[in-house]
């Protein structure tokens, strides 16, 4: 499996509006990406306004070729509203131990 952890830092009241809209990727867009495995969201308990997005796919291939659709460009820039700056990106294979 491939992947990323993206460390965000939300906007002032805006950490429900973004798991919600995590929510949405999960129900409408990931069904129609071949290789999408799951995606979740962390509110870290010492300040909810630091988040961590996690994007799990089958293999990089697919994991690249969601990354260069032109629709999940819209909806990251529908992500971008909800935060102060460009996540910090960590991309890599991920496994089960």
């Amino acid at each position: 499996m491939y992947g990323t952890v993206a460390h965000m830092r939300v906007k002032t009241g805006h950490q429900d509006d973004l798991i919600k809209l995590i929510g949405e990727w999960n129900a409408e867009r990931a069904p129609k990406i071949s290789g999408a495995v799951s995606g979740y969201m962390v509110r870290e308990d010492n300040d909810p306004q630091n988040m961590i997005m996690i994007g799990i796919f089958e293999s990089k291939e697919t994991y690249q070729k969601n990354a260069n659709d032109p629709d999940q460009d819209q909806w990251f820039q529908r992500i971008m509203e909800h935060l102060e700056s460009e996540p910090q990106w960590h991309d890599g294979e991920f496994s089960e131990s």
